[in-house]
């Protein structure tokens, strides 16, 4: 699903929750500038998916934005989350399937192991995959550390230069060459890095987009 779709779709649904909202706090919600924020209302306006009105109407009072979504917007929020739910349960099959298959051969060859690297649903998804085999990580490593995350205490990712472990997941939706980069920094070579979305190989031609 492309990006902009899905910044509409957060936007419609944060305006369909029905709370007052104002650009400020829309702004933060979707971790944009204040100017980005005011520029994606501006354009689901202008498509008609959401109406912009001014209040209160009393003279004196300093007047303020209120966001509603109309007919359209409530029809396209609703297409919007069929496809993300569509384009979701897809990149979670193919995203699972990538991975028990790396996995599957490194267990073949005796290598178990394994730490992640990252916090969520993808390293949910890869700890589930790690289980299937009797395989547990050996740590979770996340940029900021701190909590708790499946049993587990959040360790920084600089610790994991002093772990013994065969492999890492980066455990990302997105494409994962910043986690790989990062753990490049730290000394983990590229064949440990065990990713959700196969990386492209160097020298090789551009995949076509999907």
């Amino acid at each position: 699903m492309e990006r902009q779709l899905e910044r509409n779709l957060e936007i419609l649904t944060v305006i369909g929750d029905g709370t007052p909202v104002t650009q400020r706090v829309l702004a933060k919600q979707l971790g944009v500038a204040l100017g980005l924020a005011n520029l994606y209302l501006k354009r689901l306006a202008g498509k008609g998916y959401i109406k912009i009105t001014e209040f209160p109407a009393k003279p004196l009072a300093r007047k303020r934005l209120r966001y509603v979504l109309t007919p359209k917007g409530v029809a396209e929020k609703t297409r919007l989350t069929y496809e993300y739910m569509t384009y979701s349960l897809q990149l979670y099959r193919r995203t699972r399937g990538n991975l028990r298959e790396v996995i599957a051969q490194m267990h073949a060859d005796g290598i178990k192991r394994i730490a992640l690297y990252g916090v969520g649903e993808a390293a949910e998804l890869a700890y589930l995959t790690l289980r299937e085999f009797g395989l547990e990580p050996v740590g979770i490593f996340a940029r900021e550390a701190g909590g708790q995350f499946l049993g587990f205490s959040v360790r920084p990712l600089g610790e994991l230069v002093h772990e013994e472990c065969d492999g890492v997941i980066a455990a990302t939706f997105d494409r994962p060459g910043q986690q790989v980069a990062e753990l490049a920094r730290i000394g983990v070579p590229r064949e440990k890095c065990l990713t959700l979305r196969r990386l492209p190989v160097p020298g090789a031609p551009a995949a076509a987009p999907k």
